[in-house]
């Protein structure tokens, strides 16, 4: 059987990986520009086609995909005259890859099944370079028999595929495990300055947290750059991290709860924002909180 016809939308970092991973499994790709051409140029050498709107796009697409920054994003990039709504044709399916709220995903989704469009919300884990190997986690929601059409595809994206419910599951999903993530990954940064403040070696404070039930995956992002200079790890940027905590703190207000764990990431992110360090990692935190309690790191004692 042929495989299904792709459009993308996003072709920042992630999706850029992605297309490149799609044009490796042989799929037919459609992309469009936005805010720069090199990577547009790159796919379109591979052999992907360059169409001039979202609404073309999607007109000569089975499959939509979008992987853009923010919920206002991808709303732009469906509604209007130039729109994939008013583009894309009965019987396909639209996919968003992005981190948004799920309220406007299942407003989307709403709008879409009026036009017999199936949306699913499938934000993604791990990194750009995962994408380009086919090692993505990802976290899909909506209609169950419009996911199973896409599996086989997303199967290609991805190592491993979750199936989680109703549409704007997975994004809900993504949120808390990114609140989760940057709670984590802002406490460790501390932890490090804090220690740099004490005149602790940051080394023996690891090796003591590494050696009890707080070692986690997150905690050694932040050890690779904090001790080890490595701030790749993790490739998401503070002005990004900053964006989910805030969509967390605004679905648990939709939900009529006020979260009291998010101030903290919030208020760090945002401080760094403040401070000019939105494009850099959130591995680099540590650099952050050191300039905040005014403390240096003894280069000499590692």
């Amino acid at each position: 059987m042929s495989k299904p016809s792709i459009g993308f939308i996003g072709l920042g970092l992630m999706g850029t990986a992605m297309c490149n991973r799609l044009v490796d499994q042989g799929y037919a790709l459609s992309v469009v520009a936005n805010r720069s051409r090199t990577n547009v140029e790159k796919l379109v050498a591979r052999g992907a086609c360059e169409v001039k709107t979202a609404r073309d796009l999607a007109a000569g697409s089975d499959i939509v995909m979008i992987c853009v920054d923010t919920s206002a994003s991808v709303e732009a990039r469906v509604y209007g005259e130039n729109g994939v709504l008013a583009g894309v044709r009965p019987g396909a399916t639209v996919i968003d890859f992005g981190t948004s709220l799920p309220g406007s995903t299942k407003s989307i989704a709403h709008d879409m099944a009026a036009v017999g469009v199936t949306y699913l919300d499938a934000p993604l884990g791990r990194t750009p370079s995962h994408a380009l190997e086919g090692k993505l986690n990802i976290m899909c929601s909506g209609d169950e028999a419009g996911f199973h059409r896409m599996e086989p595809v997303l199967k290609d994206l991805g190592e491993n595929v979750f199936h989680l419910g109703e549409v704007g599951t997975g994004h809900t999903i993504k949120l808390i495990n990114n609140f989760f993530a940057m709670t984590t990954a802002n406490a460790m940064s501390e932890a490090f300055a804090m220690a740099d403040k004490a005149g602790v070696d940051r080394q023996k404070l690891y090796d003591v947290m590494a050696a009890g039930p707080l070692r986690s995956g997150m905690m050694d992002f932040i050890k690779a750059y904090a001790i080890d200079g490595n701030r790749d790890m993790l490739a998401f940027s503070v002005r990004n991290a900053r964006k989910d905590v805030g969509y967390y703190a605004k679905m648990a207000e939709d939900l009529e709860v006020e979260s009291v764990m998010v101030a903290g990431p919030r208020q760090a992110l945002g401080l760094a924002i403040s401070a000019g360090r939105g494009d850099t990692y959130v591995t680099e935190q540590a650099d952050f909180f050191s300039q905040l309690f005014g403390s240096k790191r003894d280069e000499s004692s590692t």
